[in-house]
This record gives structure tokens, C-alpha cells and sequence, in this order.
């Protein structure tokens, strides 16, 4: 049996800047790791730490993966300085993914913001892969600019589809947006699908989850129908350090993806 805490050797073949913020690591393990869409990884930067990171890559692809990373601490800082044919470690992937399964011949309804958009890129692309298995795709995303919007280049081929409804939101407009403006929720007035056949996502930012959360309460959705990508300190992935406790649930083993129902009555859930 493989020791979990023992990460596979990966080189970064690329890094693409998304924002100013915000990039994106395309690597290469020593060996495949396949994974669910919604499972994370524990990513390993030698001699500096690790954290826990979701990969935006397709999952049907497993000799490589996407990782999309904000720059808001040391193990991301080091590694928003590194560069294509560096090596870092991977192991996983932990904890449990969107229930695809549970989805079928419903209406899928996601909604983003910032840098939580990296998880729903990957559900994405497994839904394209299953487009036959849900009536109808809505993607709601909003970033606080047009400029911190990630994944600028694959937008245009995603509202291309037909299967999927896009519209995008920002908290403050540039010269050149003609988007909407405003926090996400802004755009979750009109909400197209019909709720008592649909399953919602939602991931990004804690207050922007809670805020979305609520609105699609208020819009109809059941609480069971909701799920959330959650955020806590997931040290060892595995369930077995208790730092990412949420209630009697952890979010590395029990999670990350939760449907609001089994945690809303929790302490904390968005701290």
C-alpha cells in the first residue's frame, strides 16, 4: 500500500497567467493520478510546505493535470516564481467529488466567483463529456474585474455550446465591458431552470458562498440540492490531523463537496 503522506514527483510543463493574481500549472506526475471531478490534491512545494489545491483539469485526462492557483500565502507564493520544468509533488486525490450519477436528466445550475470558477472548469469539462446525461447547463460567474476573470481564452468556446447558458458579472466595470455589473448575486434574480429538477453548485470565495447560498434558498432551491465546494485548513487530506472539521464531518474525507442540507445547521461553516 502506498504511504498517503509520500507525494508523486511532478514537473510543471507550464504556467499560464490568468490574472494578475491567479495562474494556472499545467504538470506532468511520474505516474497518472486519476481523480474526480471535485476531489482535491495535496500539493508539495520542496522545502517549503504544502496545501490543498482542486484540480481545473479535465478528469477524463490522467497522465496530466491542471491546477489553478491564487497567490495568497508562502506555498503559493513560491509558486507563482516557478517556472515550466520545475518539479514539484502531488499526492491524492482526497476527500469526494460531485455525484454525476445523481445529476442525470436534471438541470445544472453553477455558479462562481473568482478563483472558485478553477473546480467548476474542471465539472465542466465532465459534463461536456456527459451532455446527453443533463437537459441544461447555467453558468453564473462573477470576479471583482473584467481583468480577474480566469480562463478568458476558453469563455468564448463555452458560450458556444448549446447546451450551456453563461453570463458573467463583475463588482466594477473597465473601459470595454458590457457585461453586467455587480456581485454575483446580481444575476441570480432570473434564475431559468426549474428548480425541482435541478442541482446547484456553487464554489468560491466563503462570503460569496454564503450570500449564494441563501439566494438560491430564497429562489426555490431545497437545501438538498444545493452543493458546496467548502474551505477549510485541509493539512493532512486524510481525515486524521482534525483541522478541517465541520461538526462531526471533515472536510478533506466527508468532502470537500457538500450538499447544504447535511451542514446549514453547523457552527461556522463560513468562517
Amino acid at each position: 500500500m502506498q504511504n498517503p503522506y509520500l507525494p508523486i514527483e511532478a514537473i510543471i510543463e507550464k504556467v499560464v497567467e490568468e490574472s494578475p493574481t491567479i495562474k494556472t500549472f499545467a504538470v506532468t506526475p511520474k505516474e497518472a493520478i486519476p481523480f474526480q471531478t471535485g476531489q482535491f490534491v495535496e500539493l508539495t512545494v520542496p522545502g517549503v510546505g504544502e496545501g490543498p489545491f482542486t484540480p481545473s483539469s479535465d478528469p477524463g485526462i490522467r497522465e496530466k493535470m491542471e491546477i489553478t492557483i491564487m497567490n495568497v500565502g508562502k506555498v503559493t507564493s513560491t509558486l507563482h516564481e516557478m517556472k515550466a520544468g520545475q518539479k514539484i509533488g502531488i499526492r491524492g486525490p482526497c476527500g469526494k467529488g460531485y455525484p454525476l450519477d445523481d445529476f442525470k436528466g436534471k438541470e445544472i445550475f453553477i455558479v462562481g466567483g473568482g478563483v472558485g470558477l478553477a473546480p467548476l472548469r474542471s465539472l465542466l469539462y465532465a459534463l461536456f463529456s456527459r451532455q446527453s446525461d443533463f437537459k441544461k447547463i447555467y453558468l453564473r460567474y462573477g470576479a471583482r474585474t473584467p481583468n480577474d476573470i480566469i480562463y478568458k481564452s476558453a469563455i468564448p468556446e463555452w458560450q458556444s455550446k448549446k447546451k450551456l447558458d453563461t453570463v458573467l458579472t463583475v463588482d466594477k466595470a473597465q473601459d470595454g465591458w458590457k457585461g453586467n455589473v455587480g456581485v454575483v448575486t446580481t444575476i441570480l434574480n432570473e434564475i431559468p431552470c426549474d428548480m425541482r429538477n435541478s442541482a446547484a453548485i456553487v464554489c468560491g470565495p466563503p462570503i460569496m458562498m454564503k450570500f449564494t447560498t441563501f439566494k438560491l434558498l430564497e429562489k426555490g432551491f431545497a437545501s438538498k440540492d444545493i452543493y458546496l465546494s467548502m474551505e477549510k485548513n485541509m493539512s493532512c487530506g486524510i481525515g486524521k490531523c482534525g483541522h478541517c472539521g465541520i461538526g462531526h464531518y471533515y472536510v478533506c474525507k466527508d468532502g470537500p463537496v457538500f450538499t447544504y442540507d447535511r451542514i446549514m445547521n453547523m457552527r461556522a461553516i463560513w468562517d
